[in-house]
């Protein structure tokens, strides 16, 4: 390739672009039309292309790509070096003189923000390098399960005994994978060869996908996880519309899908694109609240685990972290620091009475608060969001500490409430009614041990166990130490209740009956020991790993996996168990559901590298403590749980 082959290389962004072009390279440079991401392919041309992603060193992949219709053709693809964004990564000039040079422009038109990145590695004539030994064979699942490495180059891909059990899982992981432009973005929700409906099970979702990540992160294999980074900011929703409407910007797809369709109207040049679902396809058309908050906190395990800190240094990806937050942190009329959503807004996506201020909307909140907090560039631009992180992080655990936590002291003080308390120094400041505590929990909870519950408003406690809400609150630190401890005993204590025969429930108790019908509205995939209404699911079980090797239990984990490793393969991969004990593969429940296949691989690699499991939590933050802006303590009534807590930990 000569130096015009490089010029025309930088004007990618173009929308002028001359055809011919494709009859000399593929092009995978994401483009902007619309809310469109493309990629422009000729399958009739052997062809190079700059990708958005690093194997840590130049190569060249020689594979097919494949259409829709079947179609195989080969390509080229030469993804772009590593190169050191601290020092290039605000420059919008061009370093042609440098061996590995960067240029930064803006795609697309108004209200189009995203930055992108081109580098290439050229030879001292300027030409682009080929290098042909370090080649490798791409199969059709779009990765090499061999040889791709990820970014961190100091410590070599994870060697080690494993399980058939195993062995088979990693092998359904890597079928799950998803290709863009040659390069792999992702894994689909489920990859069931038998399943002829797969609805969008097929498209890759921002939270089923966080389990898949740290398995290949912990597995030495970054270059999926930075590209599923990239292309989900660049899909934010810097403008979308729903019915005339559109949401703040900020907002994160729920999932995306990579579709090829031919491109205006050539019978052998092929198109791919991104296509995003911000909720408008979603059943109940509910946005993901859930999705940004997951983003942020596999972008900080990303760097902690790969040790490559440029990508969340990047300035595309410090807007990205501010509009998320932006979007969160807007003044609006509640009183507390929680986040109202709507129902459905998160894991539970169907109708199931969370909607207010579900915990696991907060703990997923706390978390990626806590992560931003670590993640900004502070500046003359962020310092005042950075003030405001720190106001909410303070606010928002003293809030759950102080009013979600449930033990039988807790109880029992509920159970003697005054009501209609009119003032400022009142103890039930929710005005909840003694009435509202359930029969059941009354026998349920345990002499030692306690919970946060699933829901806080105005007269109404949600009293369910929301598992995923209660494992994050451990793994954040939004609640105390001997919170934490109190979460872990009581699932000990109720284990029969809570994992039985599959880890793990995801609400405690189902609704049944009446409260089934009035308050999910006789769903009839959410019936009693169902999918949300008290499903076991699997994918569970990494998180409460996490949460287990925190806190000094990993002997409770090692014993829920060696249960799910019972049955998991020989049941193909379920995405949940029904039945009080989960018992039964769920009703509709999808085989070889990936994140069950990834929770189970990545519990089983944090138990056998626990010390890696140090980089996915958080310890107690002093400073936090030090700052409380809770103002209890000039009514002299009582203190801050938060100051109770700072010397509870230390004194351990």
């Amino acid at each position: 390739m000569n130096g015009s082959g490089v010029h025309n290389l930088s004007k990618l962004h173009s929308k002028a672009v001359d055809r011919r072009r494709f009859h000399s390279y593929k092009h995978s440079k994401s483009q902007i039309i619309g809310y469109t991401y493309k990629c422009a392919v000729d399958l009739n041309r052997r062809a190079f292309s700059v990708s958005d992603s690093s194997w840590g060193q130049s190569r060249i992949l020689t594979g097919s790509f494949r259409s829709n219709k079947g179609r195989s053709r080969d390509v080229l693809i030469i993804p772009k070096v590593a190169s050191d964004f601290r020092n290039h990564s605000t420059s919008i000039e061009p370093h042609v003189n440098d061996k590995n040079f960067e240029r930064i422009y803006i795609q697309g038109g108004l209200n189009v923000k995203p930055l992108v990145i081109e580098r290439i590695e050229t030879d001292n004539n300027g030409l682009v390098k080929e290098d042909n030994n370090t080649g490798i064979d791409v199969n059709e699942s779009g990765v090499n399960i061999d040889n791709v490495k990820g970014l961190n180059l100091t410590e070599p891909k994870i060697e080690r005994e494993v399980s058939e059990v195993e062995k088979e899982a990693w092998k359904i992981l890597r079928d799950a994978v998803v290709n863009y432009c040659g390069n792999p973005v992702g894994t689909v929700a489920a990859n069931d060869p038998a399943d002829k409906q797969p609805l969008n099970y097929d498209q890759i979702f921002i939270r089923d996908f966080v389990p898949s990540a740290l398995a290949f992160l912990l597995n030495g294999e970054g270059e999926i996880v930075k590209n599923f980074l990239l292309h989900t900011l660049q899909l934010q929703s810097w403008e979308k519309t729903v019915d005339c409407y559109s949401p703040g910007q900020g907002l994160m797809p729920a999932s995306f899908k990579v579709r090829t369709a031919p491109l205006d109207g050539s019978i052998d040049a092929f198109e791919e694109v991104l296509d995003p679902d911000f909720g408008e396809s979603a059943i109940g058309r509910v946005a993901p609240v859930d999705s940004g908050l997951w983003w942020i906190i596999l972008l900080r395990a990303y760097g902690k685990i790969t040790g490559d800190y440029s990508l969340q240094e990047r300035v595309d990806v410090q807007t990205g972290i501010r509009l998320i937050l932006n979007l969160c942190l807007t003044d609006g009329f509640d009183m507390f620091p929680s986040l109202l959503v709507t129902d459905g807004s998160c894991m539970i996506d169907r109708r199931m009475g969370i909607h207010g201020h579900p915990l696991e909307i907060q703990a997923l909140f706390y978390s990626a608060l806590r992560c931003s907090r670590e993640m900004l560039t502070v500046n003359d631009a962020t310092k005042n969001l950075v003030a405001a992180i720190n106001n909410r992080l303070s606010a928002l655990s003293f809030h759950i500490r102080e009013y979600y936590w449930v033990d039988m002291k807790k109880i029992n003080e509920i159970y003697r409430y005054k009501t209609e308390e009119y003032s400022t120094d009142a103890i039930n400041k929710f005005n909840i009614y003694p009435d509202q505590i359930p029969s059941w929990l009354v026998d349920w909870i345990p002499d030692e041990g306690g919970y946060f519950i699933g829901n806080l408003q105005p007269a109404h406690m949600d009293f369910r166990f929301f598992t995923l809400g209660n494992l994050w609150a451990i793994v954040s630190s939004l609640g105390t130490t001997k919170q934490n401890e109190d979460v872990l005993n009581l699932i000990e204590a109720k284990w029969d209740d809570l994992v039985a025969n599959m880890p793990l429930k995801i609400i405690y108790p189902a609704l049944e009956s009446d409260e089934w019908r009035i308050i999910t509205g006789s769903d009839p995939k959410n019936t009693p020991w169902s999918y949300h209404n008290g499903g076991s699911w699997p994918t569970l079980l990494w998180q409460f790993t996490l949460a287990c090797i925190k806190m000094g239990k990993p002997e409770l984990a090692q014993k829920a996996v060696a249960l799910a490793e019972e049955r998991l393969s020989a049941d193909q991969w379920p995405e949940y168990y029904d039945t009080r004990s989960g018992r039964f593969i769920g009703k509709q429940s999808r085989l070889y559901q990936t994140w069950t296949v990834a929770g189970f691989l990545t519990s089983k690699m944090l138990l056998q590298n626990p010390e890696k499991a140090s980089q996915l939590f958080w310890e107690e933050d002093y400073e936090l403590l030090e700052t409380c802006v809770c103002g209890l303590g000039k009514t002299g009534r009582k203190k801050c749980s938060r100051l109770g807590a700072r010397s509870e930990t230390r004194g351990q």
